[in-house]
């Protein structure tokens, strides 16, 4: 998307403090819409075990975390929509062999029914791994996800090798939850990600959270590495804040990847415990400027993605 001089020139609108008002903060930035990475969609009977585990405050979330969207897929379809995301990603992911195939099936359908949606898919180390990855890439996936800490698998796993190397030729970006947050597990954080882009150099890897909490590490392998970027799921809303604090000397260089083209809005809706639009006024407190909203909120997903996975622009009223 080009930017016109009148859109360089406008003034950081107010971040917006309610969904309604979401629409309102785009439009004054001069922007069609907003497109967001890092958002969720499930199976019904998946989504249902999900949610109970963050009612219950599992293991793997250790605070209670109660999902503000809990609501039909049409519904979260249609408030995408009525904020103006014009592009969002149905992410999922395999914690153990034999899932990931039929999460994939259902996923890219689901992209087929809802306009906007990056057609999504995952993978897990086990036997008949790089034949189902391609099958999800021939029937058009865009976008996959793995998390290391559900997941429980390094990314080292032998039999991923030739599935990395699939990606990294193709170009097709890895959402990766590689980072401790919330809580630890055996396969996050940098020294266990690091030897995978020694390895794949070339891959196009979207880190979550910002690799919360090892935020240093991560944001000087986007520095390092062509195709590494950070998405802002949930980093520097308060609520991840108590959980992760963002260190604040990094911002300068947040900024400089965020105009570079390394980082993209990303939220973890619906399963947020507070509202969309707490994102969106977070990533404008940190008073950027409204040439990097507009390349997070909008230019850098799109330009990585393309135009033709966009949906249909919010009208007026």
């Amino acid at each position: 998307m080009r930017v016109t001089s009148a859109e360089q020139s406008r003034p950081q609108p107010a971040g917006p403090a309610r969904d309604e008002e979401v629409p309102a903060f785009w439009q004054a930035l001069g922007l069609p819409g907003l497109a967001d990475v890092h958002v969720h969609f499930l199976p019904p009977r998946m989504l249902r075990r999900v949610w109970a585990y963050f009612d219950q405050a599992g293991p793997l979330v250790g605070v209670t975390w109660p999902i503000r969207y809990r609501w039909p897929d049409g519904e979260r379809i249609a408030h995408l929509a009525s904020m103006g995301v014009r592009m969002f990603s149905a992410l999922a992911y395999a914690h153990r062999p034999e899932m990931a195939e039929d999460l994939n099936a259902w996923t890219l359908a689901f992209a087929r029914t809802a306009p906007g949606c990056l057609p999504s898919a995952t993978f897990y180390p086990e036997p008949g791994v790089l034949d189902y990855v391609q099958r999800a890439i021939d029937d058009g996936a865009a976008i996959f996800k793995i998390h290391l800490q559900v997941g429980g698998f390094s990314p080292g796993e032998p039999q991923l090798d030739p599935v990395w190397g699939l990606l990294a030729d193709a170009g097709i970006p890895v959402v990766i939850h590689a980072g401790h947050a919330p809580v630890a597990a055996a396969h996050t954080g940098p020294d266990s990600f690091t030897p995978l882009l020694a390895r794949h150099p070339r891959l196009t890897a979207i880190i979550a959270h910002m690799g919360a909490p090892d935020y240093a590490d991560f944001v000087r392998l986007a520095e390092d590495h062509e195709r590494v970027a950070l998405d802002t799921t949930m980093a520097f809303t308060s609520f991840f804040d108590e959980l992760a604090p963002f260190p604040r000397d990094l911002l300068p260089r947040v900024r400089d990847l965020g105009l570079a083209g390394k980082v993209l809005l990303g939220t973890d809706f619906p399963n947020i415990p507070y509202p969309y639009a707490e994102q969106i006024a977070a990533l404008n407190a940190l008073d950027l400027g409204p040439e990097w909203l507009r390349a997070v909120c909008w230019g850098n997903p799109v330009r990585l993605f393309g135009e033709s996975h966009l949906g249909r622009p919010l009208t007026a009223g």
